[in-house]
């Protein structure tokens, strides 16, 4: 646990006391910080949600580790409507309290120590490389599998990362990409776990989807049998409603994939009391089950990226990436917290792309997730 390093966030707080600072004697660009650091949801959770919370709110026993059956087939019937991955086993699918507890704790979960790698992507969410360290187990940041070199089943990394979409970039890795490096991963005995919770969040054309998945309602999943073949063994999809129903409070999250896999986990976590709480299981069903609302979310939040991003190219940034999700990613071609303080000085914070890694250096990743009034707040003082 010493090895583990200081909370990103924490090296902000000079930046956001600057944006804090921020005081405009005109009216549209409104009063104090605009906080587009941290993708958290502001928008109300959905009726439907609240209503099953509500009802399922006496709730004197101990709730099942697993999950209900009808809970797990709900998810499993959520995979095959918006996924694009049918005929999911319901026993390879566990709720989770939120995914960034699953993504800390795998590694652990799965048995890794001393010895072992966890590689991911070299610009990541912090928690893939904390979830390495917790376990004792060596972080390896590489974009390609050729990173790893000729790796052998003994030489290969016992756990890989992906992260379509990707926070912070937005990246989306399409069905053929995820394909060869299931083959790859099978090929030597790694575990693939797929971070995939901003796929309902795509922002790309029919155009850039392509034609092998243009008819696909979201972004592709690890799940998808013309990745898979037809077997999940060795694959795991990580999702969370957190963003796409406005449900971070909740923690609702949940994995899916290879229930031998899963299995392993449920042995775990039950020892461990790791269970998500009985009326959080009953909102969860209600939002996986509830096509409707994700739909209005998504809308919102492509009005406001529609809003911000031309404010930020016009305040001389390119944006990269950022096909899906809930972030642009942005750069002005200067170090990452010289773009930073430049935007505090706006009333704007934003996060470096440093928390994500070293090839994040020149980045910053700005979030959809504030109120209309403060994006357009925002957007008013990019173009002052």
């Amino acid at each position: 646990m010493t090895s583990l390093p200081d909370f990103p966030w924490d090296s902000l707080a000079p930046a956001k006391e600057r944006a804090r600072a921020f005081s405009s004697a005109d009216e549209a660009k409104g009063e104090g910080i605009v906080d587009l650091s941290v993708g958290t949801p502001v928008d109300a959770t959905p009726e439907v949600v609240q209503d099953a919370l509500r009802e399922a709110s006496d709730a004197p026993g101990y709730p099942q580790t697993w999950g209900t059956p009808d809970l797990r087939e709900g998810i499993a019937e959520w995979f095959a409507r918006r996924r694009g991955a049918p005929g999911l086993d319901p026993d390879g699918i566990m709720p989770t309290i939120g995914s960034k507890e699953l993504v800390a704790w795998l590694p652990t979960l799965l048995g890794l120590r001393a010895g072992d790698v966890v590689a991911f992507p070299r610009v990541a969410y912090p928690t893939y490389d904390v979830g390495a360290r917790i376990a004792g187990a060596t972080p390896f940041a590489a974009d390609a599998t050729t990173a790893f070199g000729p790796t052998t089943p003994s030489s290969a990394p016992k756990l890989l990362w992906l992260n379509t979409p990707s926070n912070p970039t937005g990246k989306v890795l399409g069905v053929e990409h995820l394909a060869k490096v299931v083959a790859w991963a099978r090929a030597r005995g790694v575990v693939v776990a797929s971070d995939e919770c901003y796929a309902e969040l795509d922002w790309r054309s029919e155009e850039e989807r392509g034609q092998t998945y243009a008819d696909l309602p979201t972004t592709p999943s690890i799940l998808d049998p013309r990745v898979t073949g037809g077997s999940t063994e060795g694959l795991l999809a990580v999702y969370s409603t957190s963003k796409q129903s406005n449900l971070a409070g909740y923690r609702a999250a949940f994995v899916a994939g290879d229930p031998t896999l899963v299995r392993q986990l449920l042995e775990v976590r039950k020892h461990a009391g790791m269970i998500v709480p009985w009326p959080v299981q009953r909102a969860l069903l209600a939002a996986v089950r509830d096509d409707e609302h994700v739909a209005a979310q998504r809308e919102r939040y492509r009005a406001r990226r529609e809003v911000l991003r031309p404010a930020l190219e016009g305040f001389g940034m390119r944006i990269d990436d950022s096909a899906a999700g809930l972030y642009l990613w942005a750069t002005a071609g200067e170090p990452c917290r010289v773009t930073v303080d430049r935007l505090a000085d706006l009333g704007i914070l934003v996060a470096p792309g440093d928390f994500y890694g070293a090839a994040g250096a020149q980045h910053v990743r700005v979030a959809l997730s504030a109120s209309d009034e403060r994006i357009a707040a925002a957007a008013a003082r990019l173009c002052s």
